[in-house]
């Protein structure tokens, strides 16, 4: 069973915890075990929440639990994101974030982290407005070596063109 953390629970975060927890059967077939969210970190408090008995207010908690595999960051800004991602990376967690200002910033440092740690950092979910095409370019060029993708790929470009 893979256990996953999500940081922040605004619209993004309450999101993914609500698409995970609707569509467990799927998720697990498609991950190829189950998946299970075990905690939930944001500072508010949500009393009637079906998160309310998975949501903790301190990092160190997903960070030192062994159990955790996947950290998922839908707080953004850069700070403490960064160094949110940075840790967990460290500590042998995947990261899944769809914070653009995280990743422009400091895409390429943690990407070097994740490599060294065997980990991902998966990122697609903040760029090209979503589109999925990070990964399709990974796996189907495999002969190649992308070294830098450039483009204005934003949703709100494509909605104008």
């Amino acid at each position: 069973m893979s256990k996953i953390a999500v940081m922040g629970y605004g619209t993004v975060g309450s999101g993914v915890v609500d698409v995970i927890l609707e569509n467990q059967a799927v998720v697990a077939k498609k991950a190829g075990e189950a998946v299970e969210i075990k905690y939930v970190l944001d500072l508010r408090d949500f009393p009637e929440s079906v998160i309310k008995d998975r949501l903790i207010k301190d990092f160190d908690i997903i960070v030192n639990d062994a159990e955790v595999d996947v950290v998922v960051e839908t707080m953004g800004g850069l700070h403490p994101a960064y160094e949110f991602v940075k840790s967990s990376l460290l500590a042998g967690k995947s990261v899944c974030t769809s914070n653009k200002e995280l990743v422009a910033k400091y895409g390429a440092e943690l990407l070097e982290i994740a490599n060294e740690k065997n980990v991902n950092f998966l990122f697609e979910a903040s760029v090209g407005g979503g589109i999925p095409i990070i990964r399709p370019l990974n796996h189907c060029l495999t002969a190649d070596v992308i070294e830098e993708i450039t483009g204005i790929l934003n949703g709100t470009t494509n909605y104008i063109l």
